[in-house]
């Protein structure tokens, strides 16, 4: 039976079910969007046209709680308009699972998760759901959580091949273990946060021999409120050691003040390598983050790209403003290598503008457009390749739809 029938019918004998303690909701999410980009993660060159491509995230969410039990299910299609046959006959894989968990409760504060599941700790900086993304991010573990007047959750993976005759693993994802543990405590005006990640990659040493190398990202966030301003800062540092065998030395720290007028400012430091230092891997990785949110919506750092590079300096300037059903963002990032590229080249590396704009329409509809303009320096085109000279943009404009069919 088709996964989409299958749940149909499923959701379809819930709510006909006779009353019982239990909330249940199905919702959905249609999510157009089409970009214009000339210029985008990579530069440009001069007779570079811009292009135009729309893409479309379509979920069905499923939602279940009681008090010792939840469930949630995403079902998900993602796809480029015209990449499939206006007269389309099945396809395998059409839809994907983006979530499938449950999480019981085992005794008072504590309760075990697992399944397919996003991980959002923090700020996102190294564990984030990547929303913005149309295809997001979710891991398969198992998440063991107390919660009282402080949180500390424990989470757990193992991947190994479909073929239980080894314990091999080289599939698409980009651990083989992973174990973290965080710790979030929350005051009157002060948050504090640990996190530890011991993150597993498989690495064939021999046709029949298959090892993990092992990386730790070990620190946490600190946030504290004044009257008028928001403190936050970051601090991590990493070790251990790079599929590669190199050993890792690598710090990313944060420092952000946020008014109550919705404007911040902060500087980022994410350490990298240089030319003429090759003792260790001194490049933060920030694994699995929602990177986009960060260092600039144009996605050059961090975004499936810029990983065992030469690090990034950003210091930025941003204004949000919300009113009834409008918003408006803007961001202003000044980025510069924190590692050498070479003797001669430049740290400085560009300054990106961010604009964006909302509309909610109806309570449970969106319209937002952004417009994105890089000013490159000539030290990314040692990183990027293309032209710094030539005119660096990428813009949006999107839909968002999110109605609930059932609610009980």
């Amino acid at each position: 039976m088709k996964r989409n029938t299958f749940f149909t019918l499923l959701a379809g004998i819930l709510f006909f079910l006779p009353e019982v303690h239990a909330q249940f909701t199905l919702s959905g999410e249609f999510r157009p969007r089409t970009e214009f980009s000339r210029g985008y993660k990579s530069l440009a060159v001069e007779d570079q046209n811009i292009s135009t491509a729309t893409a479309q995230r379509t979920r069905l969410n499923a939602f279940f709680n009681t008090e010792a039990v939840k469930a949630k299910l995403v079902l998900q299609d993602v796809r480029y308009w015209g990449s499939q046959p206006q007269l389309v006959a099945n396809e395998d894989y059409a839809t994907s699972v983006h979530e499938a968990w449950a999480e019981i409760k085992l005794a008072e504060n504590f309760s075990l998760k697992a399944g397919r599941q996003e991980l959002v700790y923090d700020d996102h900086r190294i564990f984030g759901n990547v929303g913005w993304a149309h295809q997001a991010r979710s891991h398969d573990l198992a998440l063991f959580k107390i919660e009282n007047d402080f949180k500390l959750h424990f989470g757990v993976a193992h991947h190994e091949n479909a073929d239980i005759t080894n314990n091999f693993y080289n599939g698409p994802d980009a651990y083989k273990d992973l174990q973290f543990l965080w710790f979030n405590k929350n005051w009157e005006k002060t948050g504090l946060s640990f996190l530890f990640l011991n993150n597993g990659v498989p690495v064939f040493v021999s046709p029949q021999e298959q090892k993990n190398r092992y990386s730790q990202t070990l620190g946490g966030r600190f946030t504290h409120s004044l009257e008028d301003v928001m403190l936050a800062g970051n601090l991590y540092y990493q070790t251990g050691e790079l599929p590669s065998w190199q050993k890792i030395s690598a710090l990313n720290f944060l420092f952000e003040a946020s008014l109550r007028n919705g404007i911040s400012a902060g500087f980022e430091h994410l350490s990298g390598n240089s030319y003429d230092k090759n003792d260790k891997n001194y490049a933060f990785t920030p694994f699995y983050g929602t990177n986009h949110a960060f260092n600039g919506h144009m996605d050059y750092f961090y975004v499936g790209n810029h990983i065992n590079s030469f690090g990034l300096n950003d210091v930025y300037l941003k204004y949000s403003y919300k009113k009834e059903k409008f918003g408006f963002d803007g961001h202003l990032h000044y980025f510069a290598s924190a590692g050498k590229i070479s003797a001669e080249a430049k740290s400085y590396l560009g300054t990106e503008v961010d604009l964006g704009i909302s509309y909610a329409v109806q309570p449970n509809a969106t319209i937002s457009a952004g417009w994105s303009v890089m000013f490159a320096g000539e030290s990314l085109e040692l990183l990027k390749g293309g032209d710094h000279t030539a005119g660096q943009h990428w813009g949006y404009i999107m839909l968002s739809v999110t109605p609930t069919f059932i609610q009980q």
